[in-house]
């Protein structure tokens, strides 16, 4: 073990050490999430571990290895920055001269993942100790120059079966803290839509208000927090996506979409492998590519409304741009074990992407 960490320190070390800031004033971008963020790492990890029916998710239909039918938000987003990070799982192939991203499908709050009992699938507060852990072994700073981002909680509330917010939250504060302590300056964290709306939670009415009233208090925490967190010289760059999206399902097309409600891919994994689940022709029109998660433009409007979020940060949850409305969060919920059941009866008939 000892040998591991010092290895992973060696790894580590090498993005840390600050370089020439981009156009952005950032030198690099550090991934903390979930699926929404993850642009290959369950993928890859998955697909390593030699059987051809455990690949998550099966691409196609998903874009290689992406929770969507192209490139995720973080992908957009560091491009505008001019930062391209390495993926967590290529990092013994490939130098991490630009960051790191950390982010697996499934990952809860926590330590762990909150679809699969795997310890190589790492939830978010987990992936921010493989960061700062190494670090710590040898006295070594994050990068001050560096961004940083979090975005968590929503898995939590199906595969997790939380339904006290505090814990999400709590998790999500520790995560931030740890960055702090370990030498971050820049960090953005985004909230969460209203999990009661995503296509795979909006037709049970009981399920979409208590998903909903969950969020809503998450949310509230999370702004809490956000608010009250005062350190000198740290910047925390809050991210709307509860409100923007409310917004974009209010009116989609208004942003270009043609349907926010429904998804354009319906099956389940078993009926996607086996070449049953249907798939529209039209994808783009959708702002779900499937039951959770957006279609690429969604992502890219995401990635938008955190660049904005970047120019004019503030201590709280600040109200988005109508034009810089956004998608749907990446990352299924329920309300309590009998609303989770519910969704896995759902996923048995194919009517939800999982």
């Amino acid at each position: 073990m000892k040998k591991q960490i010092f290895a992973l320190s060696i790894v580590i070390l090498s993005v840390t050490a600050p370089l020439k800031a981009s156009a952005a004033s950032f030198s690099k971008l550090f991934v903390f999430g979930d699926s929404l963020s993850d642009a290959g790492n369950i993928f890859n990890t998955t697909k390593s571990l030699g059987n051809p029916n455990l690949v998550f998710p099966p691409s196609p239909p998903y874009f290689e290895g992406r929770l969507s039918n192209g490139p995720v938000w973080v992908e957009y987003f560091g491009k505008e920055l001019g930062l391209f990070p390495t993926l967590a799982s290529d990092l013994l192939t490939k130098p991490p001269t630009q960051g790191i991203n950390f982010a697996f499908g499934g990952s809860s709050s926590g330590e762990t993942n909150a679809i699969a009992p795997n310890p190589l699938l790492p939830g978010v507060l987990k992936q921010v100790q493989l960061f700062t852990n190494p670090l710590q072994a040898i006295n070594q700073k994050a990068d001050p120059d560096a961004l940083y981002v979090v975005w968590a909680g929503a898995n939590d509330y199906i595969f997790g079966g939380i339904t006290d917010p505090t814990i999400p939250v709590g998790n999500i504060q520790n995560a931030v803290q740890s960055l702090v302590d370990a030498g971050a300056k820049n960090i953005v964290v985004p909230n969460l839509p209203d999990l009661g709306k995503l296509p795979s939670t909006n037709d049970d009415p009981i399920t979409s208000d208590g998903l909903n009233q969950l969020t809503a208090f998450h949310n509230a925490g999370l702004n809490a927090f956000l608010t009250g967190f005062s350190q000198p010289g740290i910047n925390i760059i809050p991210v709307d996506i509860n409100t923007s999206v409310k917004q974009i399902q209010a009116n989609p097309i208004s942003f270009g979409f043609a349907d926010a409600t429904n998804s354009c891919l319906v099956g389940d994994f078993a009926a996607i492998a086996a070449g049953t689940a249907t798939l529209c022709s039209n994808p783009e029109d959708f702002l779900f590519f499937d039951g959770v998660h957006p279609n690429t433009r969604g992502n890219e409007l995401i990635a938008k409304q955190a660049l904005a979020s970047l120019k004019h940060p503030t201590t709280s949850i600040p109200e988005p741009s109508l034009g810089l409305g956004i998608l749907g969060f990446a990352a299924t919920a329920a309300f309590g074990t009998m609303k989770r059941k519910k969704i896995k009866e759902k996923i048995a008939v194919g009517k939800i992407s999982a």
